[in-house]
């Protein structure tokens, strides 16, 4: 199954949109969002375009296709105008054997772990910063963390950018189709 990963939309109608377009491109069967849809959150600026009742209409339109989980900026409001779960604390999918718990990281990240096996992926959205690090101790690989960065409001001069996920392969790319960052779970542990 192909996956699309994407987080902190935050709003704004325009990424929303660059988002959908890369998704559709991109032909995933399924599109993850790990939280903070609608409200830009008192701590950053207004993104481009920021007209949450677009982005409402924008993600609606395509409900069936999209997993959820709850980020620091959605309240149980959101949830009475979008048609898709969005209240979950975290979701848990299967990348190969491998188990992925995709939360959008202000409750569960690398310094307050859930509960992981060796070789688990931890996918976070909430610091929009794209990463891919394997966290162990002695060359050996516990597990890994992964975040695809900000859809809309991306910070340390990383990339508006998102994840797809296919053949156990994650790549990073950017609103134009450029790769970026790539890591085979096949690979390591």
């Amino acid at each position: 199954m192909k996956i699309m990963i994407a987080s902190d939309i935050h709003g704004s109608s325009y990424y929303c949109e660059k988002m959908i377009e890369a998704y559709k491109e991109e032909n995933a069967e399924k599109l993850l969002l790990l939280g903070d849809l609608l409200y830009h959150g008192p701590r950053n600026d207004l993104p481009r375009d920021y007209e949450p009742k677009k982005v409402i209409k924008m993600l609606n339109k395509m409900s069936k296709d999209i997993l959820c989980v709850r980020g620091n900026c959605e309240a149980e409001v959101d949830q009475m105008v979008l048609n898709f779960p969005v209240l979950a604390d975290y979701c848990i999918l299967y990348v190969g054997s491998r188990m992925m718990f995709a939360t959008h990281g202000h409750q569960f990240n690398p310094e307050n772990l859930p509960p992981l096996h060796k070789g688990d992926i931890l996918l976070n959205g909430h610091t929009h910063v794209p990463k891919c690090v394997g966290y162990g101790e002695a060359g050996r690989i516990d597990y890994i963390y992964m975040n695809p960065g900000s859809v809309s409001i991306p910070k340390e001069n990383s990339p508006e950018s998102y994840i797809i996920v296919e053949n156990n392969t994650f790549t990073w790319k950017d609103f134009k189709g450029n790769a970026y960052m790539e890591y085979n779970i096949k690979c390591c542990c």
